[in-house]
């Protein structure tokens, strides 16, 4: 499957749409700073976003040249992995927005351009990777083993210490060369100071960290997705749509975080099987079948999930 399969034209209209639908998001929850998203609210469209994500790959199934069937599946495959590594993601931002204390009727403004900086970050890396991949098929194997060994660390330490705010290094950086006011100015990421020299604020910081973090969290995300496709458009649709319903799946999940305490430990199990799942491929040509993968994925993360629920009713 090759990049051929899908003109020009078929990516620029992704690339439309998919700043069509940013729009619609940013209109759906409000003016800036003038609105806090309620749970109800988030849970709605969040199921709005997975019908969208659904439609499309409908759309995959009816439409895409080749094998069709298997494309649809390859794009479940790639949407619910990295739909279940961004919630685990939301977590560590939930945790930002503590720290910097954000207020919740703020932060749908950071999680916007924090997922608009995150599509252009992830197209790029995708777009980079396939082209390695290409050429050096080799690498997947790197992959594979990056993915089991952080797939095995997620069983170690739970603790989200090591994205400490105070040490990231481009906070450091960008404190060196712009001033920053340690107050918040409302839905403001950067206001005059009384020197008339622009200040940047803690809104703003909280961007930049969880712009760089998406950073770390893609290293894990594309290439576990990677193992379930090697058609860079299925990839990045799969990966963009994941991203696209995360604003509204924060507001949700962070009302509901204390249930979500295993989730760590499923999503160990699949980053480990898509990390085997590639080894197996790249050096003994044995293919786990798609449909089986989407299966495993699915089963697991629902296992872990209800666990979480079920042991947290039971403790409380």
């Amino acid at each position: 499957m090759t990049t051929e399969m899908i003109p020009l034209w078929g990516w620029i209209l992704f690339y439309v749409a998919v700043f069509i639908m940013l729009l619609i998001d940013l209109k759906s929850f409000g003016k800036k700073g003038q609105h806090e998203v309620s749970v109800s609210e988030a849970l709605k469209m969040t199921a709005v976003w997975i019908g969208v994500s659904l439609l499309f790959c409908l759309g995959i199934y009816l439409y895409y040249p080749g094998d069709s069937h298997e494309m649809a599946t390859e794009f479940l495959a790639g949407y619910l992995i990295e739909k279940s590594l961004s919630m685990d993601n939301l977590f560590v931002f939930l945790m930002l927005f503590s720290f910097f204390g954000i207020e919740r009727k703020y932060q749908h403004e950071v999680l916007f351009w924090g997922i608009f900086g995150a599509l252009v970050l992830r197209s790029v890396f995708i777009f980079a990777g396939t082209a390695l991949i290409m050429r050096f098929e080799w690498i997947l194997a790197v992959f594979g083993v990056f993915l089991i060994y952080t797939g095995i660390k997620m069983f170690g330490n739970h603790e989200d210490g090591d994205v400490d705010p105070s040490k990231n290094i481009f906070v450091k950086l960008f404190k060196k060369f712009f001033p920053v006011t340690d107050q918040m100015h409302g839905g403001d990421f950067f206001v005059k100071g009384g020197n008339g020299k622009w200040l940047a604020t803690p809104l703003f910081i909280a961007l930049l960290v969880i712009e760089t973090t998406d950073v770390a969290f893609a290293v894990d995300s594309i290439p576990a997705v990677f193992s379930v496709s090697r058609d860079p458009f299925i990839v990045l649709t799969s990966n963009i749509f994941a991203i696209l319903g995360l604003r509204a799946l924060y507001f949700a999940l962070a009302a509901i975080a204390q249930y979500f305490t295993y989730l760590k430990y499923g999503l160990g199990i699949i980053l480990s099987f898509v990390g085997v799942k590639m080894l197996l491929d790249v050096f003994w040509h044995i293919e786990v079948p798609t449909v089986w993968s989407l299966a495993f994925i699915f089963s697991t993360l629902l296992l872990s999930m209800g666990l979480s629920v079920v042991i947290s009713r039971r403790k409380s």
